[in-house]
């Protein structure tokens, strides 16, 4: 299948994941002509004695800033600047980009497409999105989600503000979750999955004398041996694992410990979907031996025992967009496009009663075109005949092959699973 990120690469150009940070591919809808040229956004009038930059093909908000600012990174700069670009990885030929920094009129190769005249030292400023990639919190100390969540984005509040549904204006690019949301969460895999290492034991194993009244003798209980000082391991703990510099083990390598957990059915169908593996921490490998290795806990989700699985870590970035009101409550999708849609079959803290803040799991995946940022409008089946409810928005943080990974944006119904996402 044609992913929906590669249908019109010809048509526009693509920005991608850089500075950490993960930019939706899907296409946006609503191509209509702009002046002599096809877009799907609506650039405003160019303000006086503005300095810019007309996109050309191949073009990229991070080729630009690297052109014009001398620095790619800087291209969140640019797309704050240009507040009418709602997703940055579509841009299109013919497009209008305002420059906004003084650098441009120093780095800017003549004839490149730039009009107009520099705007001095006027700078939009986006902020560290390093710290939006963290932990609740953002670099000023306030919640990044306050006015868009409506309420503590921590799930417990309803989360619905009107002023929202009235606004016309994009916010500007910010993360759909934290870090935590992603490494402390998990996945539906297949009921059985293999993993290549786990932890054989820990160094609180070995502090006390043996209980065993008799050589040989073990004593074991719920969590283990029986004279084991610590079951719930933690941050700092030195743990020692199955495996080492024959399976493939180096020093410094870091490892995610993955926990087995319930089954998930569908909650229509009842067909058994698979299993949900949590994320419990991560794990530092300090030295390694020929098939074992001594690590360190370097992050804890939740206490991590003896014989937990692990599998290399791998960098997930905080999906970035730049959000727009939800949908208009008299305006809903037609019923069609509910049949065979992505679906909320599970929450990630097995809650049934979900709103604002909360982290869902879908039953779409990768495989299915599914991508972290996707915004997705959660719609309810209304009465027999009748449009469906608009219930509220959720974000895709992270894809596996057929399931995903979202965290509820707005809410302002109380969301289920079994309540049917279509793309925004």
């Amino acid at each position: 299948m044609i992913g929906r990120s590669r249908k019109l690469l010809l048509t526009y150009s693509i920005l991608g994941v850089i500075a950490g940070v993960a930019i939706a591919q899907s296409p946006p809808s609503g191509l209509h002509k702009e002046g002599d040229h096809w877009t799907a956004w609506n650039p405003p009038p160019t303000p006086e004695g503005a300095q810019v930059y007309v996109v050309q093909p191949g073009d990229s908000l991070w080729s630009i800033a690297g052109s014009l600012l001398g620095d790619s990174y800087l291209w969140p700069q640019l797309w704050e600047a240009n507040q009418y670009i709602l997703d940055a990885h579509w841009i299109y030929p013919g497009d209008p980009i305002l420059v906004t920094s003084t650098a441009t009129a120093q780095a800017m190769a003549p004839g490149a497409g730039v009009v107009g005249d520099p705007m001095g030292d006027a700078q939009a400023n986006l902020g560290d999105l390093t710290q939006q990639a963290g932990e609740p919190g953002s670099a000023d100390g306030t919640d990044p989600f306050a006015g868009l969540l409506g309420d503590d984005a921590s799930g417990s509040g309803g989360g619905w503000d009107e002023s929202l549904a009235e606004s016309s204006l994009p916010s500007a690019p910010m993360p759909l979750g934290y870090e935590s949301d992603i490494y402390c969460s998990g996945y539906i895999g297949e009921l059985e999955e293999e993993f290549p290492y786990s932890i054989a034991g820990s160094e609180y194993e070995f502090l006390t004398p043996s209980l065993a009244s008799l050589k040989g003798q073990k004593m074991t209980g719920l969590w283990g041996k029986g004279d084991t000082e610590k079951y719930g391991l933690e941050n700092g703990d030195i743990v020692y694992l199955d495996s080492g510099r024959a399976d493939g083990l180096s020093a410094g390598e870091l490892l995610t410990v993955i926990e087995p957990q319930r089954k998930v059915r569908h909650p229509i169908t009842d067909k058994l979907l698979g299993r949900i593996y949590a994320y419990n921490g991560r794990i530092r490998v300090l030295s390694v031996q020929e098939e074992t290795a001594i690590g360190e806990i370097v992050r804890t989700c939740n206490p991590i025992p003896v014989d937990s699985k692990l599998r290399i870590f791998e960098p997930e970035p905080v999906p970035l967009r730049r959000t727009t009101p939800i949908r208009p409550v008299n305006f809903p999708a037609d019923n069609d496009q509910l049949e065979d849609a992505p679906m909320i079959v599970e929450s990630v803290d097995n809650i049934i009663s979900l709103a604002a803040g909360y982290l869902v799991y879908v039953d779409k995946g990768e495989a299915q075109d599914v991508l972290p940022g996707d915004i997705f409008t959660i719609y309810r089946a209304g009465r027999r005949g009748y449009p469906p409810i608009i219930v509220g928005e959720l974000g895709i943080l992270s894809v596996a092959e057929n399931t995903s990974l979202a965290r509820i944006l707005r809410s302002r119904r109380v969301v289920y699973a079994g309540d049917v996402l279509v793309i925004k």
